[in-house]
């Protein structure tokens, strides 16, 4: 008695609940283009098979850079792209970019300190570095100081503060911006002390500073805790020196010279329209 051949067939009715079950979104939404492709160009089965899967790949990383970029509360447009070089001659685009793949000095657990008066881009070098580690897949958090000094000290206070500091570790990296601006409140201060020293050498810190190391006693109020902070950031760390022109600066006299220029007619016109 012959047997009839076997029916391989497939059900592509059953194909969006099967993958929608094996959570593969994009090759949900996208096999039926590619096996018409595969049809009209003679594709083998790897071929396609290896198409779909290089296609979700693709997709599910930029779906969770999009994540991590939504939690890592960077400032808006603050990348390499748009960083001003030419004004700051003591930064160069490549050693950026080289911390920005973040590889050698991440898995030391090392840091990067920015110094430099306000308006010099030390936060603008800070957020590019972190735009650049989130995109090459690692996990960052961008916050004040201050802000995040009040977490940690309302953490204390509900005897959570081991629980709290053990969440940040999941960021491969933190950015401390504008350190300068922390409380001097005894209380509040050792608290940042205490993320500095656990995240000594494990995991890294980005801080952005306006006060040299000379003035940190000014930050931490106790002498010892000031150089055990210096300490554990210095060790293993980049030191960025951001000594230019205040951007803000720079920017205002540049529309004060250019409303000068500007024929009287036009400044009069444009004082009116504001006024209606």
């Amino acid at each position: 008695m012959s047997q009839s051949p076997p029916d391989h067939t497939v059900d592509a009715a059953r194909l969006p609940v099967m993958l929608s079950t094996l959570r593969l979104p994009s090759i949900g939404r996208h096999w039926q283009g590619f096996a018409d492709r595969a049809d009209r160009e003679g594709w083998g089965a790897a071929r396609y098979l290896a198409a779909l899967c290089d296609h979700e790949l693709a997709d599910r990383d930029a779906r969770r850079i999009g994540r991590h970029l939504a939690e890592a509360g960077l400032p808006r447009g603050k990348t390499f792209a748009s960083f001003e070089f030419a004004a700051v001659p003591t930064i160069r685009k490549a050693h950026l970019s080289a911390l920005g793949n973040g590889d050698a000095w991440l898995e030391q657990g090392a840091n990067i300190l920015c110094f430099g008066p306000s308006g010099t881009g030390k936060s603008h070098a800070a957020a590019a570095i972190g735009h650049a580690l989130v995109e090459g897949g690692r996990r960052v958090l961008f916050t004040r100081t201050t802000d995040l000094v009040q977490k940690l000290q309302a953490a204390r206070r509900d005897l959570a503060l081991p629980a709290m500091l053990s969440r940040l570790d999941r960021f491969d990296c933190l950015i401390l911006d504008d350190l300068g601006y922390a409380s001097k409140d005894q209380a509040e201060t050792s608290v940042l002390f205490e993320l500095i020293a656990e995240r000594y050498e494990r995991r890294s810190l980005i801080v952005t500073c306006n006060q040299p190391f000379s003035e940190w006693n000014r930050i931490f109020p106790d002498a010892a805790m000031t150089v055990a902070a210096i300490d554990r950031l210095v060790h293993h760390a980049t030191i960025l020196e951001m000594n230019a022109e205040s951007f803000r600066q720079r920017a205002a006299v540049s529309n004060k010279r250019a409303q000068d220029e500007m024929p009287a007619t036009t400044i009069n016109d444009n004082q009116n329209e504001g006024q209606t």
